[in-house]
């Protein structure tokens, strides 16, 4: 099933030509200092304590928003937002805007019904294109509801809030999170989890997917991996993310933590020759 429609206190795709357009003005202010989101990751999360963005707040937001929209189940209202976004993303950097127009562009063309027939076949028929960050580092275990909780706490320390239907962690609601002023709490969630995009980056290149240019641009706006990051990917490429490691189902505890059921069988089905092959790419 395609992933709900987010109850974020934020823009939604609907309302993407004020919030792309405005920049920073139509966002909330900052919220330096108030998440108290303490480092409850590390090691494989590829994790990276002291960066800070290059780009300016109102050009981060407008990536990010950008990126929330084109990477969440088409709709109507996003077709709408592609010429905004498109037309937003023109004082972006090259590395950043030629991917999001891209993108918008595939988009603006597209049958919707293919478009979301194939935004399915992509994201929700396979976990190895799962959106949701706190898979790849915690896969099925309790772990990962822990992970979950944290998320939420950050949002709600920011002013945000999500309904009971979504899960905090999908890479679109964290990317809008950001772009509606909670900056710093969402960039330290994506820094934190930059293993698991680059994850998702090898997973949609393998599939040739239009949705790859949401992930490199969404990149193009994060630091680049450094060897612990690097060492991080090459873990999970080689073991995977972890399953539970106690006799309760993790999902009988929460089953929203699945969002895949019928990719069960699918998802260790890579043989260790791919695996390998995954490890040797440039990571750039």
């Amino acid at each position: 099933m395609s992933r709900a429609k987010r109850d974020l206190t934020v823009a939604s795709p609907d309302r993407a030509e004020t919030a792309l357009l405005a920049g920073s003005q139509a966002r909330s202010g900052d919220v330096a200092g108030k998440s108290g989101f303490g480092s409850f990751v590390g090691g494989v999360l590829g994790l990276r304590k002291k960066s800070k963005p290059a780009l300016s707040a109102s050009d981060l937001a407008t990536a990010w928003q950008s990126v929330s929209v084109l990477l969440d189940y088409p709709t109507e209202a996003t077709v709408a937002a592609a010429p905004v976004i498109i037309a937003a993303s023109a004082r972006l950097p090259e590395p950043i805007r030629t991917p999001l127009v891209r993108l918008a562009t595939h988009v603006a063309a597209s049958n919707l019904a293919t478009l979301q027939a194939q935004y399915v076949a992509t994201f929700d028929h396979t976990r190895k294109c799962a959106l949701h960050l706190t898979y790849y580092a915690f896969g099925d275990t309790r772990k990962r509801g822990v992970a979950l909780v944290r998320f939420k706490q950050a949002y709600r320390a920011a002013g945000l809030a999500i309904g009971d239907d979504e899960l905090p962690d999908h890479l679109c609601v964290v990317c809008e999170a950001g772009a509606s002023g909670a900056t710093d709490i969402a960039w330290k969630l994506l820094t934190e989890h930059r293993a698991g995009i680059e994850l998702l980056r090898l997973a949609l290149t393998d599939k040739g997917s239009a949705w790859l240019d949401g992930v490199l641009a969404l990149i193009a706006t994060l630091p680049p991996l450094d060897g612990d990051g690097e060492a991080a990917v090459a873990q999970l490429l080689a073991e995977g993310p972890p399953g539970e490691e106690v006799g309760m189902d993790a999902y009988a505890l929460d089953p929203r933590l699945n969002p895949h059921p019928a990719a069960d069988a699918e998802l260790d089905a890579s043989t260790s020759s791919g695996r390998a092959s995954a490890t040797a790419r440039s990571y750039a």
